[in-house]
């Protein structure tokens, strides 16, 4: 009996090195299990889209669409679940975080770049509308600060609070005295650096305008890393038990 297909879908972009990241995830997914069909797809921007690649599976196979997206939000509770409502024996797994893994991958890039205990780290999420998308941005952040010291907070790129921009601008404000200082900032000494931590997939649009935030550097996407892979074949192989 064949394995179900894999749809690994993307939310897309229009960044050819983003869309380069992306395809070299969804071949490390396939690399690391050949014997599954990984199929491509996309909510947004790109094609092919979800719905089509849906609609065009092989009659009788079954198929789980592995959400590669950091949190729970729209695209998943709308997008996806209607793809996989429209079809037969196709089913979704859970998105790729929160997930201890990533907030590993998120120190390692904070490392790469040179952060310190006493720099101020912004965790830059895209954002979402949906409140359980803050709530998996939360857990990161707190799987985070197990693995640091730093003062770290959430913000976001579009459709939640704070912004990017205004998260770096509390932080300095903390930083030199002002309003937000003291106990707020968890007694760490903040004379450092502030620094955003990209906690996107891969370049694009998001990315790009981290570097407008004000910060003091911005750290790598988390892609390129086997990691995700990984991840995304468990979340894969949940959904299938979850249907056993």
């Amino acid at each position: 009996m064949n394995s179900p297909i894999l749809i690994a879908c993307a939310h897309g972009t229009s960044s050819a090195s983003g869309a380069a990241e992306v395809n070299a995830l969804r071949d490390g997914i396939a690399a690391l299990r050949p014997g599954i069909d990984v199929r491509e797809a996309y909510v947004d921007v790109q094609d092919p889209e979800l719905p089509d690649v849906v609609a065009g599976l092989p009659a009788g196979e079954s198929a789980v669409v592995v959400p590669l997206l950091l949190s729970v939000g729209y695209h998943v509770k709308v997008d996806i679940a209607r793809a996989v409502k429209s079809r037969p024996d196709t089913f979704a797994g859970a998105p790729l975080g929160p997930d201890p893994r990533l907030a590993a991958l998120l120190d390692q890039r904070l490392r790469e770049a040179g952060v310190t205990e006493n720099d101020a780290v912004v965790l830059a999420a895209a954002g979402s509308s949906d409140p359980t998308a803050a709530q998996n941005v939360e857990e990161l952040v707190g799987q985070l600060r197990a693995l640091r010291s730093n003062r770290i907070v959430a913000a976001y790129g579009a459709s939640a609070k704070p912004s990017v921009p205004d998260a770096v601008a509390m932080l300095r404000e903390e930083a030199s005295g002002g309003a937000g200082a003291g106990e707020s900032a968890g007694g760490v000494d903040l004379g450092g650096r502030v620094v955003i931590a990209s906690y996107l997939l891969a370049p694009g649009f998001f990315h790009d305008q981290l570097a407008k935030a004000g910060a003091d550097l911005v750290t790598a996407p988390l892609l390129p890393s086997p990691v995700l892979a990984e991840i995304a074949l468990e979340r894969y192989d949940a959904a299938l038990a979850a249907r056993a």
